[in-house]
């Protein structure tokens, strides 16, 4: 019986069709459909009625692109979790990507096992960033010299170690890799994320990630 279903997103129909026929070999995961872009996924998603766990979403599509297919879905369903898969690592739509909801970014160039393996990974409620792409985010989120975060989190009523556990957060370490970083339970940790995203007022981890280090560099 699969853990998860799977929903894919490209405009090209043989990239469809190899990513469902690989995918679909994996016993934990049941593709349950595909779209050519991201106006038409959110639609079929909205009137097919049945809501996968993870949207395995292109980047760049005609009519509707990636990051636009991304705010729509998660507007439409906050819990599925959009793994973006694309052959461009571009600023720009990285950013844009993860600021609408997205939950990782991998490049079509990795094995599809590591894919697979990424599928599971944001619907454990793990952040996913390409190693590559990471380091480039790295460089324009982190602007040096970063400015103390503790005065803006204090403001927004954080404790220290909720400030400690966003941070983790921050440098994409799962709840369990947080626990034993910090000698502290999983689900006291998962608590403490729930409370950080109601102090902040944001909806998943990877806003918090996007939130905080902005706030590092005082934007």
């Amino acid at each position: 019986m699969p853990n998860l279903t799977l929903f894919i997103v490209d405009d090209d129909p043989f990239i469809r069709e190899s990513l469902t026929l690989l995918i679909g070999m994996d016993p934990d995961i049941e593709v349950i459909g595909s779209a050519g872009n991201g106006a038409e996924a959110a639609e079929r998603l909205q009137t097919g009625g049945t809501v996968p766990d993870v949207v395995l979403m292109d980047i760049r599509m005609p009519e509707c692109n990636g990051v636009e297919g991304t705010k729509r879905i998660k507007s439409l369903f906050p819990d599925v979790a959009v793994l973006m898969l694309t052959t461009f690592d571009d600023d720009e739509f990285i950013l844009e990507a993860l600021r609408n909801g997205a939950s990782g970014y991998l490049l079509k160039n990795i094995p599809p096992d590591r894919i697979i393996q990424g599928i599971k990974t944001v619907h454990g409620g793990n952040m996913l960033i390409h190693p590559d792409i990471a380091r480039k985010l790295t460089g324009l989120l982190r602007p040096a010299p970063a400015p103390p975060a503790d005065d803006w989190l204090q403001r927004a009523g954080l404790t220290a170690t909720e400030h400690n556990v966003l941070r983790l957060i921050a440098d994409g370490l799962s709840n369990r890799e947080i626990a034993a970083q910090l000698f502290l339970s999983e689900g006291t940790v998962k608590n403490y994320v729930t409370d950080i995203l109601g102090k902040l007022e944001v909806r998943d981890r990877t806003q918090l990630a996007i939130l905080y280090w902005k706030g590092r560099s005082g934007a």
